[in-house]
């Protein structure tokens, strides 16, 4: 079990990583397309209580992915890609495209948002294959 609570941990910090990364960094610029979308504080960069809301969230999102691949009896890195991706495409990419067509935002955007949460769950599937899988302590 501790293993497993190390991999939530290390899974969902390197995934706060991946979000600064797609979700900050990549196409930043894309941002300022649209500004009147993005609520008081945000773009300005003064409002925390949301970055800080959302990078709890992410936890929440590594902790599910590894929890799918402790149901589904993952016993390899392979196993936990394999999870991950299904979990991705049950939700996070569809939901994004979708809030994309409805709300104005730059199509970079949604890509970015999209790969941003692919990356966070391969690296939750990830994780849980390795402390679940041939190097886990049996």
């Amino acid at each position: 079990m501790g293993m497993i609570i190390i991999a939530i941990l290390v899974a969902g910090t390197l995934g706060g990583l991946t979000d600064w990364l797609f979700m900050g960094v990549l196409f930043h610029d894309a941002y300022n397309t649209y500004p009147e979308v993005w609520r008081p504080g945000i773009r300005e960069g003064t409002e925390r209580k949301a970055i800080i809301i959302a990078s709890l969230l992410g936890y929440v999102m590594t902790s599910a992915v590894v929890a799918l691949c402790c149901l589904a009896r993952v016993h390899d890195v392979v196993g936990g890609i394999e999870i991950a991706v299904l979990a991705w495409l049950a939700g996070p990419p569809f939901l994004i495209i979708i809030n994309g067509m409805f709300i104005k935002i730059d199509p970079k955007i949604t890509v970015a948002h999209c790969l941003g949460y692919l990356a966070r769950m391969l690296l939750a599937g990830i994780a849980a294959g390795l402390v679940m899988g041939p190097f886990a302590a049996h």
